[in-house]
């Protein structure tokens, strides 16, 4: 049963669906609703953070912001996981490529979710734990993308918790190991999703590529943002069925 809580405060008993799509902006938490939901209501706002539900081609359908970084990420999938019957976020959002055989335009889906943060210190684990997304959720996006005939990459992505790293070879190593992206909030979701037993999957557009210096021109980015979108979507709801 759902519950408000000091982050999300219910504003129709519409509530929200059992997968959630969650991009970092609020503003484009809107947009998504407005452009792919039907029948969409606003069922959150505090602080900004727009939250609504709608439906996609018949399935009921959830897409509110994350903020950026790994912390508030983490407090919204939690509250959303523990308190208002969300069993799946897809996170959508954009990515820096850390590869040159990645181009700009093509969706990075993440198997797994490194990271620099000490998110996971709180587990108390004698060791380190290794983020990854929900299988099921997983082979889905695979599918589909294929299906639709994207240019798509799955593999380990980096959430960072450094947009304006002081070190200039802070990537290097994470290149090395053939990390695949570079973004701000997978690893925290996935983290989450584990100990709740709950599923999550982060699928990401490559607005830029470290490596080339490769960037998307603003009307570009908003291009390969749909195809993004029309995955995530499909995702959520052939893996409901």
């Amino acid at each position: 049963m759902s519950q408000n809580t000091p982050h999300i405060n219910l504003l129709s008993d519409i509530g929200f669906g059992k997968t959630v799509l969650m991009p970092g902006d609020p503003k484009r938490a809107e947009v998504i609703a407005k452009t792919f939901l039907e029948d969409a209501v606003k069922v959150n706002d505090v602080r900004g953070v727009n939250g609504y539900t709608g439906y996609y081609k018949g399935e009921k359908v959830s897409v509110m912001a994350s903020g950026m970084g790994m912390p508030s990420m983490a407090i919204y999938s939690y509250e959303l996981y523990s308190f208002f019957g969300v069993e799946s976020i897809i996170r959508v959002g954009s990515a820096g490529a850390l590869s040159s055989a990645i181009n700009v335009r093509d969706i990075i889906i993440g198997m797994g979710a490194c990271t620099n943060s000490n998110y996971s210190k709180q587990y108390g684990l004698d060791g380190s734990f290794a983020p990854i997304a929900d299988f099921a959720l997983l082979e889905s996006a695979v599918s589909n993308a294929r299906s639709m005939n994207l240019n798509y990459h799955v593999g380990n992505i980096l959430s960072s918790d450094i947009f304006y790293n002081d070190s200039d070879k802070a990537n290097d190593g994470w290149i090395k190991m053939g990390v695949l992206a570079v973004e701000m909030e997978a690893a925290a979701l996935y983290m989450n999703a584990a100990r709740l037993g709950k599923r999550a999957l982060a699928i990401c557009t490559v607005s830029d590529n470290i490596i080339t210096g490769e960037s998307l021109p603003a009307m570009e980015r908003q291009n390969s943002f749909k195809e993004m979108m029309a995955l995530s979507l499909e995702t959520a709801i052939s893996y409901n069925k």
